[in-house]
């Protein structure tokens, strides 16, 4: 606006000029000529300076000619003769709405929901935004009205619990609401729209609080429940590898015992004379049969082998003798206990 400015200050001093040589009077002859130039000065101080009209980067004007939008201007200085063109400034720069208000999710929880819309209007459109909306304020607060019914609709789809465990989701969705429905008929280019905050009553967010807590301790009970139970499996397969183990010996024993009791009898009979036959088995061992003639040889050797664990298991005390002349009495002590 500098040469605006600078015409400006010319006409004025031309149009003061004309003025002073009008009204001197030993200027008479100068008087006529000095109020053709003073009207000349006024008429061009009026009309020139004011009909320049410069465009700042960032910005776009409409000019209308006479209210109707019928030009645009992007930055620059442009001659539009002022009582017949005006200029509307638009912001051409990307605008950011911050939107703070209250909805409701489905659950009837009240909320306080804050939101950045950033949108930047369609540089081509902009004589329709002129005709439709007259201004960029009143643009904003359609747009502005427009995202909080869409964000609203979304909240309302969606439970309490919903939105706080899937808040991302529930982000992602009121951001394609909102530029769904800022379509190309609004004239703008939506950039981003994205909850900032979500913020329940004090009450709800102490049960929910409260209900987090809870779940928490309950997975804790659980994890130790399974924890004690494994240890509990472990302890238990252990017992029964053990007492399985100990049966296995036991068992072993008792064939080893059983198998050198075999083994004593067969040698006792062949010692006493008892025919003794072998037979050789197809897993390599040996069975004997003792042809005991029909005699009392078998529990001759049992008797015996019963003697031989007796003494296997004395103790070395002798037997008590009482005797009364009449007749003796004999205590045989016990077999001592195995330790």
């Amino acid at each position: 606006m500098a040469i605006a400015f600078i015409l400006g200050v010319i006409f004025l001093l031309v149009a003061v000029g004309g003025v002073v040589l009008a009204v001197l009077p030993r200027l008479r002859k100068w008087r006529i000529p000095g109020c053709i130039v003073a009207a000349a000065g006024a008429l061009l101080f009026a009309f020139i300076p004011f009909s320049f009209h410069t465009v700042q980067a960032g910005q776009v004007a409409v000019v209308k000619h006479l209210g109707e939008a019928r030009a645009v201007r992007t930055a620059g200085t442009y001659f539009d003769f002022w009582m017949t063109e005006s200029y509307v400034y638009y912001d051409a720069t990307v605008q950011d709405l911050s939107i703070v208000t209250q909805a409701y999710s489905q659950d009837a929880q009240t909320m306080d929901v804050a939101m950045t819309v950033q949108y930047q209007i369609d540089m081509s459109n902009l004589l329709n935004i002129a005709n439709t909306y007259g201004s960029l304020d009143i643009l904003n607060s359609r747009i502005e009205s427009v995202a909080m019914d869409a964000m609203k609709t979304v909240m309302a789809e969606n439970t309490a619990e919903q939105i706080i465990q899937g808040r991302a989701a529930v982000s992602m969705s009121v951001t394609e609401s909102i530029m769904a429905r800022i379509d190309s008929s609004y004239y703008v280019s939506v950039k981003t729209a994205v909850l900032t905050d979500i913020g329940f009553t004090d009450a709800y967010e102490a049960a929910v609080e409260a209900q987090m807590i809870a779940e928490r301790e309950k997975e804790a009970a659980i994890t130790k429940a399974e924890q004690e139970l494994e240890v509990a499996k472990r302890e238990a397969e252990a017992m029964l590898e053990k007492a399985q183990g100990e049966a296995s010996a036991q068992k072993a024993l008792a064939e080893a015992e059983a198998y050198a009791a075999s083994v004593k009898i067969v040698e006792l009979a062949r010692t006493l004379g008892y025919e003794v036959t072998q037979t050789a088995l197809e897993d390599g061992s040996f069975s004997y049969t003792i042809d005991w003639g029909g005699g009392s040889g078998q529990q001759i050797i049992l008797d015996y082998l019963q003697y031989l664990e007796y003494l296997s298991k004395w103790n070395g005390e002798l037997p008590d003798v009482v005797g009364d002349g009449t007749g003796i009495m004999i205590t045989i002590p016990a077999p001592a206990e195995e330790n």
